[in-house]
């Protein structure tokens, strides 16, 4: 918990310094003045429009994590098994990412505290480290696509085997270590380009394949789950959307700017976050639609080959460049592969930030990137490269379907402290979500549980009734996996009865609270916190230097 205490300059002005969770205060203030602003991004103190672009990135950031390997795995065989009818999915996704996003970068603006963070001080011990540990496997979850895609996209590139390609995946590390001397946004900006390369090719590609409008229309706005495996595939789609490491990572990422602390400069900042967000989602959503509405239409069509029907009935990236033919030609293997491996690249940053936040937050201990990276890769290469050599591509690709699944069943764990959070007014004091957005953001955490028990209860039923012939394993396995999903609702029934107790100090005021602290008219600046900009820019400390 944050305390104050008087500045020694002779000034007057407070100042908050960081506590450490057991009761001492750390010597660093999270908030003082400096004239030091090298690598800094400074937002002006004054209303202008102009100041968006000091807040653009962190939703862009973000946003990678819906257009990466497993976004473009669980799209395609969505259009490739259903057509269009699984598009509102995506809607829906999106919508619920804009708002929840927008609740993770709200907290940290406002608190100057990450999730994790957050969580850190809110529960005890053995809750934490549980927490913990869910979020270090939806990091390893979320890796696995970006293996397998970087993988698919060396066989394409190179004819390498997959399998080879998911070992050669390790050195991903060693490559972006090298590339980030240059700065991680020309990274970003590189591999941006080459990922809206291949949605430029998409939309052609849409336009060539010329899907019916009304029914891509009815697709986006007529719910529809027809069977057991489109509900599987709805569930991976979302869990490919709405990722429980994102919430950690967003609300990390916005303490990297340097924000005027006062009232109108927290608001500002939050409304200039979620347009940012807001805007970074909808790209992605416009590329998420077109590989799905273009998987349906080419695979929907009459003119479709033998060669490539067969392709259609066990879709994954390794044979998707097919779909791009019209459009590329015999390029199209290997443009696919470029922006395949962008993606994947592009992935790993954020996923390399996402898991230095949460083992920062969470236990308070931070490793080097490279070393962070490296073995969170090596945790994802390990079911990868035993699923590659024994299923071959199919099995890599199905994979990345059970890796968006395990993500959506692991999102209530980060989604619903966020909620409970954001909605705390002794945490965010005037900042708190209002009673509209606390009751749309719950009926959208109540629907992911729902759907999730639903599906988990269903095919569980279904695997003990078709799958298992002897009555003890019947019996022996129905007890345990009932029992796995009573220990699942009872956790995520722990988290949102339990009321929060520990409050946090603002870093902003309001006007009354102000007046009463007797800081009147006088705007407080707050550092950009360093831990996290040392995270997204490792070559910073040396420049400095």
């Amino acid at each position: 918990m944050a305390s104050t205490v008087g500045n020694a300059g002779g000034g007057g002005r407070q100042q908050f310094m960081v506590g450490s969770g057991n009761g001492s205060i750390s010597n660093a203030p999270l908030i003082e003045e400096s004239g030091d602003e090298v690598n800094q991004i400074v937002v002006p103190d004054k209303t202008s429009w102009k100041n968006f672009f000091a807040y653009l990135g962190p939703g862009f950031l973000v946003s990678i994590a819906y257009i990466d390997p497993g976004n473009f795995e669980t799209d395609l065989q969505a259009g490739a098994q259903y057509k269009y009818e699984l598009l509102w999915i995506i809607l829906v996704a999106s919508c619920a990412a804009l708002v929840i996003q927008s609740l993770a970068a709200n907290l940290g603006v406002v608190t100057g505290k990450h999730l994790a963070e957050h969580c850190r001080n809110e529960y005890s011990k053995v809750p934490n480290f549980i927490l913990w540990v869910l979020a270090e496997i939806a990091v390893v979850a979320c890796d696995i696509p970006e293996v397998i895609g970087t993988a698919f996209a060396l066989n394409m590139l190179f004819h390498i085997p997959v399998w080879c390609g998911v070992l050669l995946t390790g050195l991903s590390t060693l490559v972006l270590l090298a590339l980030q001397q240059y700065g991680v946004r020309k990274l970003e900006l590189l591999i941006a380009f080459l990922v809206f390369t291949i949605a430029a090719a998409f939309l052609a590609e849409l336009g060539y394949a010329n899907p019916v409008p009304s029914e891509v229309l009815s697709g986006l706005f007529v719910p529809k789950l027809k069977g057991n495996g489109a509900t599987g595939l709805a569930i991976s789609l979302f869990g490919a959307m709405v990722m429980p490491h994102n919430l950690f990572l967003h609300s990390a990422l916005v303490l990297s700017r340097k924000v005027p602390r006062s009232a109108r400069g927290i608001k500002e900042a939050c409304r200039f976050y979620m347009m940012e967000s807001g805007f970074a989602l909808m790209v992605a959503f416009l590329i998420n639609v077109s590989v799905i509405s273009v998987s349906g239409a080419v695979c929907s069509s009459s003119t479709l080959s033998e060669e490539d029907k067969l392709s259609c009935s066990d879709l994954d990236l390794n044979k998707a460049s097919f779909l791009l033919r019209n459009v590329l030609g015999k390029w199209s293997s290997k443009l696919f592969g470029i922006a395949l491996l962008a993606s994947g690249q592009s992935s790993t940053i954020a996923g390399t930030y996402a898991g230095q936040y949460v083992m920062q937050g969470f236990l308070n201990l931070r490793l080097e990137p490279w070393i962070r990276n490296f073995l969170t890769r090596c945790l994802a290469i390990v079911p990868s490269l035993i699923v590659a050599l024994i299923g071959g591509s199919a099995g890599a690709g199905q994979l990345i379907i059970i890796a968006s699944i395990i993500l959506s069943f692991e999102l209530p764990f980060a989604l619903i402290p966020l909620l409970k959070f954001t909605s705390c007014n002794t945490k965010m004091g005037s900042h708190a979500n209002s009673t509209a957005i606390s009751v749309i953001t719950w009926i959208i955490g109540s629907l992911i549980m729902s759907i999730n028990m639903y599906y988990l209860a269903s095919s569980f039923i279904k695997l003990l009734l078709h799958n298992v012939s002897n009555i003890g394993l019947k019996a022996f396995y129905g007890i345990l996996g009932f029992s796995g999903m009573a220990i699942y609702v009872a956790g995520v029934a722990y988290l949102v009865i339990r009321k929060n107790k520990k409050p946090t100090h603002l870093l902003a005021f309001t006007t009354s609270e102000t007046q009463e602290a007797g800081v009147v008219d006088t705007c407080v600046t707050s550092l950009p916190r360093e831990d996290i900009v040392d995270m997204q820019l490792p070559q910073r400390r040396a420049v400095l230097e």
